[in-house]
């Protein structure tokens, strides 16, 4: 991986580690935006690693890591707690090198990226496709009608400019809707949002391939 994203020019590989504790001290001297997380690694694993990496650094005022979780697995129980940990993403290793690029990128920006394959078969094993009486129940503070539109969208991977595009608002204004709806949800970012859009019933499409 690391010779895939050096050839990227906006890219930077500041550190390596063959384990989860020394990952984590690296992250924590290096403060990189975007680490890659493997599920299973010794000393520490890819769950404790990213629940870690992405909790304020002790004594620190800068921001949580952004991390995304690869893994060689198809289905692996560890993805769902990983993302339920703050993982901003996931991945296949054989996802190729284009995937891996778009990943990190989309988590320096804010965003999400995740291997549509595994997010079908991961979500749908873990939650099932939740019946209209059967949804876990929904946040304190409701989601106004406009927020479920986009909640439902981002849980099918469409990005800003595409919800924008689909419902003929700026993607500006995008942003201040899922802003809001990781509030409300009590989530860290957009796969959070999905997570619960699929518990909740409010994902009627597989996730976007492109």
């Amino acid at each position: 991986m690391r010779r895939i994203l050096e050839h990227e020019p906006d890219l930077e590989v500041v550190a390596e580690a063959p384990d989860g504790r020394t990952a984590l001290a690296l992250a924590r001297q290096h403060r990189p935006d975007v680490a890659l997380v493997d599920v299973r690694m010794p000393g520490m694993d890819g769950i404790a690693l990213t629940r870690e990496l992405v909790a304020p650094a002790p004594d620190s005022g800068a921001d949580p890591l952004r991390v995304v979780v690869v893994t060689t697995f198809d289905l692996d129980e560890y993805l769902y707690p990983a993302l339920r940990n703050g993982a901003s993403g996931f991945l296949l290793k054989r996802s190729g090198p284009a995937l891996l690029v778009a990943a990190v990128r989309a988590a320096v920006a804010g965003d999400s990226l995740i291997s549509p394959e595994v997010t079908v078969r991961l979500l749908s094993h873990v939650t099932g496709r939740p019946r209209r009486g059967d949804r876990r129940p929904g946040p304190d503070e409701p989601l106004t009608d406009r927020e479920e539109e986009i909640a439902g969208r981002v849980a099918e991977g469409l990005t800003n400019a595409d919800i924008a595009a689909e419902l003929f608002i700026s993607p500006g204004t995008v942003k201040t809707h899922v802003a809001s709806i990781q509030r409300k949800l009590g989530v860290r970012n957009r796969v959070g949002i999905a997570v619960r859009a699929w518990e909740s019933g409010l994902v009627h499409r597989p996730p976007s391939a492109g």
